[in-house]
């Protein structure tokens, strides 16, 4: 007698977990992506005007001087030849020396990141509790006078960029209405950035405004629609309270949409900190890469632009992820 199938036969074969399966094709997309960007990077820091070496020597440098500096950083090999030693030793963790002092760019850079992660993780928290749950008090009040006013108020910020909200919030509380808060933030160096949380205050706060105006409008979007539904519906003819059928109904069903902004809006934040530590003089990875554009610091200009795209790929590929836990039908349909 012939043995009956395997279950799996007769359902076909088994399907690997759509998150995994996400996340590895995502994963391998993200990897392709950081190269093609490392070259990109390299190219375009090849074609700045001027000469690294003469940068680094300055006006008085002689030929010889010039042509010694040029072989140290390896200017005089094909630009090929250059892109694989900078990506050998970029995998290796050596990401070269700061041609502005001479320092380790890794050095430099590990604290510039942990400035600039304070800003980032604070406006992000801010942000999140601010825009969702404005939105989710205006999505009750839907067509009342806080979701009108709420939403003017909204799209004007909107259309404010970040250097004009940073010199408001200066002019406000720092030199000409109030003098609460410090103008700029300078951080001593070697201290943490956590430990000085009145230097944090003004540039969080711009961040932060800068970012709650898209979180707000999204949220209230997708809240709206959720209260709306057949499952909103059936609760509240079951007698749920209001507040009970946002938090426990309406939420969970917005959360994809509300995880996407969320993620859009931390790689947002992340070009944003170069303009707003610019603004308050905060020795975060933004200030640092300005530093090193003007100084045409090659090997700082680099490993920053890798830094944050490879940031803007975590963020996504995150954001892709949650995401898709986060629906159902997304997950049956992957």
């Amino acid at each position: 007698m012939t043995p009956p199938p395997a279950a799996e036969s007769d359902a076909g074969p088994r399907r690997n977990h759509p998150v995994a399966a996400l996340a590895l094709r995502r994963l391998l997309q993200g990897v392709v992506t950081l190269v093609v960007v490392s070259i990109v990077i390299f190219a375009a820091t090849e074609i700045l005007p001027g000469n690294a070496a003469y940068a680094v020597l300055g006006r008085t440098a002689t030929h010889a001087r010039l042509a010694a500096m040029e072989h140290q950083l390896n200017l005089d090999r094909p630009a090929v030849v250059q892109y694989w030693l900078w990506l050998t030793g970029l995998l290796r963790g050596n990401l070269g020396k700061s041609l502005a002092n001479g320092q380790p760019v890794t050095a430099l850079l590990g604290q510039q990141i942990v400035n600039s992660s304070a800003l980032l993780v604070l406006a992000a928290i801010a942000g999140t509790v601010i825009g969702v749950g404005g939105g989710a008090v205006a999505a009750m009040r839907r067509d009342r006078v806080f979701d009108h006013v709420s939403s003017v108020i909204t799209l004007a910020v909107t259309a404010l960029p970040e250097f004009v909200v940073g010199i408001a919030m200066i002019l406000l509380l720092s030199l000409e209405v109030w003098h609460l808060l410090p103008a700029v933030s300078l951080v001593q160096p070697g201290r943490s950035a956590w430990t000085q949380p009145r230097l944090l205050a003004l540039p969080v706060l711009t961040l932060t405004i800068v970012v709650v105006p898209y979180i707000f409008r999204m949220a209230r979007s997708a809240l709206v629609a959720a209260l709306q539904s057949e499952a909103v519906e059936m609760a509240q003819l079951k007698g749920a309270g209001p507040w009970r059928v946002l938090v426990v109904h309406a939420l969970p069903a917005a959360a994809a949409p509300l995880v996407q902004v969320i993620g859009l809006n931390l790689c947002y934040l992340a070009g944003g900190i170069v303009v707003v530590e610019y603004v308050f003089n905060y020795p975060g990875i933004g200030a640092g890469l300005v530093n090193a554009v003007s100084n045409r610091d090659i090997p700082s200009i680099q490993a920053t632009v890798l830094v944050l795209a490879a940031f803007y790929i975590v963020v996504n590929i995150a954001t892709d992820l949650i995401a898709l836990a986060c629906s159902p039908r997304r997950r049956s349909r992957a």
